[in-house]
Parts: C-alpha cells; structure tokens; sequence
C-alpha cells in the first residue's frame, strides 16, 4: 500500500496488506515401500505437479550435496521451486541432531512428491471472461472454477521466439508460491510446527514462523538472481505487516550462488545470519474493505522500473533525496493516521461506527459536514487525513515517475484512480507496490465498495475478489480442491 521504492533502504518502512489469494503446496512421499538396498542410494526423487499448467518435472536430489538435477524436458522447471526444495531439505539437515538425520534420510528416500495449486486472483482471466461472453465484473470471475487452468500471453507479434509468459495480476505469486514450499516442505520433514487458519493467531510460534522466512527469502533471492526488498515474501509468511526490509548481506548472494561451496554448509551460515528485517502487525481499520482492480493493460516490469529510479537518484542525488523524503513523511502520515482510527474505533466504537455508515454514502468532499459531536468529528479529521496522505503517496510518486522516466502513475492510471476517489465512500486509492499498469487498489468505507466495482466494469477495470486477509502461511488440513468452495465466499477459509 506504501513504501513503493523507498522500501528498497532501511529503515524506510512499507504498509503491507496481505489478502486471501493462497497458494497451495502438497506434499506427500512418491514411494511407500522402500526397497531394503535404499541405504545405499544417493539419489532420491522429486516430482512437481502444476495441474493448472498442466505440466510436471521429474528430479533426482543428491541426498550428500543437495544438488538437483532435472530428469524431465527443461521447458517444465521452475527455479523457484528448485531452490526451495534444496534449501528446505538443508535446512532439515542443518537443524537435526544425528538420530532426527537418519529419520529424515529414511523420509527423503520416499521421494517428494508436490503438488502447486494457485487462487485464480494471481492470474488473469479477462480474456477467457471476454472469451466466454460474460461482463467485466467480479461475478464472472467467481464464474469460472476455482484453480482454472492458466492461459499463457501469446509470444510477441514478431513471432519471435520469446516463451509465452503467464498474465498476471501483480499479487506477487513467485513468492507466495516459494513461502508455500518452503513452508510445506519443513513442516513435512518436521523442521517446524505450523498452525492451521483457525488458531493462527492465538498459537503462532514465531520461531518457526522466521526458520521459514530465512528459508523461502534466500530461495526466493537466488531464483530471482538478485536480493530484492524481501517484503512479498515476508507478507507471505508473516501476513499483513508494516515491513523494513533485512539487510542484503545476510544473504551473501556469492556465496549462496558459488558452486564451489556445498549448499549444506552455506544454510547453517544463513541461519545463523543477522536478519534485522522488522515485521510489525498492521491491518486495516474496522468497517473498512481492501478493493484491487486489474486495468487490462499488460503490466509491468518492476526490475526495469526499479533499475530506472535507480539510475535517476544517481543522475540527481538532491532532488531524489528530497522528493524521498517527503515521500517518506507523506508514508508515515498515512500509517499514523490509519493507526488512530483503529484506536478511535476501539475507544468509541459507536462514534466510530456511525461516521463510517454516514460517510460511506457520501464522497469525501461532504464528510466534514457529519462533525456533529467531537467524538466524531475525530473520527472524519482522521479519514480526511488518511485521504489528504494518500495523495501526497502520490502525488510524489508521480514525480518520481516523471523524473525517472518511468510511468509509475501512468496517466490512464491518474483519471482512473482520481474517479475513483470521487465516488461516494471511497477513503483511498492507488496503485500498489511499484506501480505501473498492473493493478489499481482502493479503500472504501462500510458497504460501499459495490460503487467502486460498478464504476470499474464501466471504465473497463474488472474488480478482482479478493478480499483483506492478516493471516500469513498456515496448514491446511485437505486437499483445497476437493472442497465446494470458490474465493467469492471470503468468509469461509479452506479448512
């Protein structure tokens, strides 16, 4: 929600909200006799299964070096899930005294057999929607099957021979996907202990919960080839957060990806690393609803996006430096006036309440004139403060686009998110993490949102249907697709 770019140095501090797009990693043994000569195998089997890829990779592990190696045609691997495999597994032998190894040993030579499934709201269907005839709403989406197949972006018009990427919607999935191995991977060879969506909160036992940061962080960095800002991966984990990133060094990327040293003795060294990231909880204040929308507009590169303000901050070291810091006073403005609602909603809830039902049918410009009482005229300065942050966000990031040449509030965004803050009961909107084309969010108050929903079906905007969701990586006890369920319903978990 903020801290796009600046979230990049510490101690900079990002808002992050997690929703209920889940990725789902399961994990079960491939053998379930072991042959009596299978001490002596140095080999052991991995298979990943992408049903909604329709594609699946066989590999052989090295149980002594942890080394891995493709059985299959190379088209089908997937080098995050790769590393979190490997690194999940040395993990396992970094933290086992000698009895628990010989359990894992005998464990690994079952095989691993995974199974990665992902919400429909990580991939775009629009054009499958618009294949089928039905209108660009949030109804349509909830039309199509939960784990729908995923279609692939058609190569370039040159016909190149450039691979057909997947569409995405910017929910981050490399690292959801990455977190929901690691995490399945060590509580399957009983590294760690986590606890299932129901009593998330009231059991978490952060030690486990960091044992699987440090692991899907590293998997995540070495597939991606570079140490980015870590914060989707830490909101995988840790779920909604006000997040300061770890310092790069910790994970010592030529150390990790020198071949020379054998990855069992680089994990215990990331491990025992000094990860100073800072990971406090955050969410949204009550009666208040988490909208994003996918504008239809092919996206973004974030790397390239990042590499250019990079390149400008260098070019301009005073300009950048002070529009970084009003940026920055403008992040924290939203958060502490975020922070005061929620207190303001505790202390007098039925104040509260009653301004947030009024101010949901009016736009912002009319809230002043609900002030009737002090206890709610708190209440409105707080929202109008919230709003008046919001578009200081932005106003400094487009900026910075312009700067850097980078359209980080492109201008069809800018009418987009600005119709959007006129609607009535609409407390906040813009364009999340980097921004670009990829997605728009915003933030409305009591039972508004529908406002929102219709104006972007009429604007060509299709209101994807997630939902807010605090809690980060949990376990599940059942195979999510053998449930009647579709994410429409967001008040039902997948137990």
């Amino acid at each position: 929600m903020t801290g796009g770019y600046l979230i990049l140095e510490r101690p900079n501090a990002g808002l992050v909200l997690s929703t209920n797009a889940r990725f789902y990693a399961i994990v079960k043994p491939i053998h379930h006799q072991i042959k009596s000569d299978s001490w002596a195998w140095a080999w052991t089997d991995v298979r990943l299964t992408s049903p909604q890829l329709s594609r699946e990779a066989l590999y052989k592990l090295a149980l002594k070096t942890l080394t891995i190696q493709t059985v299959s045609p190379s088209d089908s691997r997937n080098p995050f899930v790769e590393y979190a495999v490997q690194y999940s597994v040395a993990a396992a032998y970094a933290t086992f005294d000698h009895n628990k190894r010989e359990l894992l040993h005998k464990l690994l030579l079952q095989g691993l057999d995974i199974t990665i499934l992902g919400s429909n709201d990580f991939y775009s269907y629009r054009n499958e929607i618009e294949r089928r005839g039905l209108p660009l709403t949030p109804e349509s989406l909830a039309s199509l099957p939960p784990f729908s197949s995923i279609t692939f972006n058609t190569g370039d018009a040159d016909g190149g021979d450039c691979k057909p990427e997947v569409a995405k919607t910017g929910l981050g999935s490399s690292a959801a996907m990455t977190t929901a191995v690691v995490a399945a991977l060590l509580h399957y060879l009983d590294v760690v202990k986590l606890s299932s969506s129901k009593d998330h909160q009231e059991r978490r036992d952060v030690a486990d919960l960091d044992l699987v940061h440090k692991i899907a962080q590293t998997a995540h960095c070495i597939a991606q080839g570079k140490v980015g800002s870590g914060f989707d991966v830490s909101s995988a984990v840790y779920g909604s957060q006000r997040y300061v990133r770890f310092s790069p060094e910790v994970i010592s990327s030529t150390q990790v990806a020198d071949k020379s040293v054998p990855l069992p003795d680089v994990i215990p060294e990331i491990l025992k690393g000094k990860w100073d990231h800072d990971t406090t909880e955050f969410s949204l204040p009550p009666l208040m609803t988490l909208l994003l929308g996918e504008p239809g507009t092919g996206g973004s590169s974030t790397p390239s996006m990042v590499g250019a303000v990079k390149k400008w901050q260098k070019s301009d070291p005073q300009k950048s430096l002070d529009t970084w810091k009003r940026l920055s006073e403008a992040n924290s403005a939203l958060e502490m006036q975020l922070k005061l609602l929620s207190k303001l909603a505790k202390e007098q809830w039925n104040a509260y309440k009653s301004v947030i039902y009024c101010c949901s049918m009016l736009r912002s410009d009319k809230w002043i004139e609900q002030a009737s009482e002090p206890s709610k005229e708190a209440v409105i300065k707080a929202l109008l403060g919230v709003k008046d942050a919001m578009l200081g966000i932005r106003y400094h990031m487009r900026l910075m686009g312009e700067a850097a040449g980078v359209p980080i509030e492109p201008e069809s965004q800018t009418q987009l998110l600005d119709a959007t803050m006129n609607l009535e009961g609409v407390l906040l909107a813009g364009v999340p993490g980097a921004g670009g084309f990829d997605a728009v969010f915003a933030v409305t108050l009591g039972d508004s949102s529908s406002n929102v929903t219709k104006t972007w079906s009429s604007l060509n905007v299709l209101a994807l249907l997630v939902k807010e969701d605090p809690c980060g990586v949990c376990v599940e006890s059942a195979d999510p697709r053998t449930n009647e369920i579709t994410s429409a319903v967001s008040s039902i978990h997948i137990e």
